[in-house]
């Protein structure tokens, strides 16, 4: 609690993420997935377009506005098929899991950017097959690149790691073996009224004061000092500057988790195009799979974001595709 006597409040700012520092690479890694019975990949990538928003009818059950038009805001996230490009087996040790072996298949021509890959596939898996059979694999993640080229953005793809659903380490191999080397799309892995997890890099803010970093309050005008400065730094002992104060530093470009992001569609542009006539700002034309989520996410245009299935289900949750009965496409000058 900061403050003394009458004047008692919460402190400014959350430590709870505290180093706040910037993110080591701009693609998020996940180091927690969900326990679903399903066997197939828990995640898909994709990039952020912008915002628009939608009237829809309000299908929750205990609230005043069920069965109304509501205007809900939206964000668009277009996501291209990836390339199940490998395939990594881990064995669990005390100290969390390790690395056994792993397989790559060649992939499309701009993984080289990326990564250079192994030439053996069918060898790999075989091996893998014997190490599940002696008992030295616990766990088989998949390896997935991103194809940002089919959307013009980039030639680089993203490389990273996605969990797999079930409990059986053989039905995983199994699946594995069916999309290894081969490209999967969204709705191979995600449904419409899903609810998932938004992973990804925010906005970079820079260097940045006390005051807009911690939200310290701004002091009156008969302070002595500058007014955007915290008023103490902690008493005289002991003899030191707690790492709890305030201080100035960077602010942005974190890596942050938004739980629960509902699914209102997943299409594609030709059976519904949401872009205006000249295109998002900053973005431009969506020509691949899309999917609308629900409210905001984190990070800037064209950063890449992480759809994971939800961790924590909300209890009251709603299924069922929400009824969308007007979508606003206005140009950037139209009101």
């Amino acid at each position: 609690m900061g403050g003394s006597g009458r004047n008692k409040r919460p402190r400014r700012g959350s430590l709870g993420y505290s180093p706040r520092k910037r993110a080591s690479k701009i693609v998020p890694t996940l180091n927690s997935w969900p326990e679903v019975d399903d066997v197939k990949i828990l995640d898909f990538p994709g990039y952020k377009v912008g915002m628009s928003h939608i009237l829809r009818i309000d299908d929750r059950k205990y609230t005043l506005t069920k069965g109304k038009e509501m205007v809900v805001p939206v964000t668009l996230v277009e996501t291209p098929p990836v390339y199940v490009c490998g395939v990594r087996a881990y064995k669990k040790t005390p100290y969390g899991l390790k690395t056994v072996t792993e397989s790559w298949a060649e992939g499309p021509k701009e993984l080289s950017r990326s990564k250079t890959v192994t030439k053996s596939p069918e060898k790999d898996l075989a091996r893998i097959q014997s190490l599940i059979e002696g008992g030295k694999v616990d766990d088989l993640r998949a390896i997935v690149c991103t194809q940002p080229k089919l959307i013009n953005l980039k030639k680089k793809p993203e490389v990273m790691e996605s969990g797999i659903g079930g409990a059986d380490v053989n039905a995983k191999l199994e699946y594995l073996k069916g999309v290894f080397g081969k490209e999967l799309k969204v709705k191979d892995v995600l449904d419409e009224g899903e609810f998932v997890d938004v992973i990804s890099v925010t906005k970079g803010k820079g260097f940045q004061g006390v005051v807009k970093r911690w939200g310290v309050k701004v002091q009156t005008r008969k302070s002595n000092d500058a007014r955007r400065h915290v008023g103490s730094i902690g008493p005289w002992h002991p003899p030191k500057v707690m790492w709890t104060v305030p201080f100035a530093g960077q602010m942005g470009f974190h890596t942050r988790t938004e739980l629960n992001k509902r699914i209102f569609r997943i299409t594609h542009p030709k059976d519904l195009n949401v872009t205006p006539k000249e295109g998002f700002k900053n973005y431009g034309l969506i020509t691949s799979d899309y999917a609308m989520l629900k409210g905001s996410v984190g990070g800037s245009t064209k950063r890449i974001l992480r759809l994971r299935k939800s961790v924590r289900v909300p209890v009251r949750r709603t299924g069922g595709v929400p009824d969308i009965t007007y979508l606003y496409k206005a140009s950037a000058g139209e009101a």
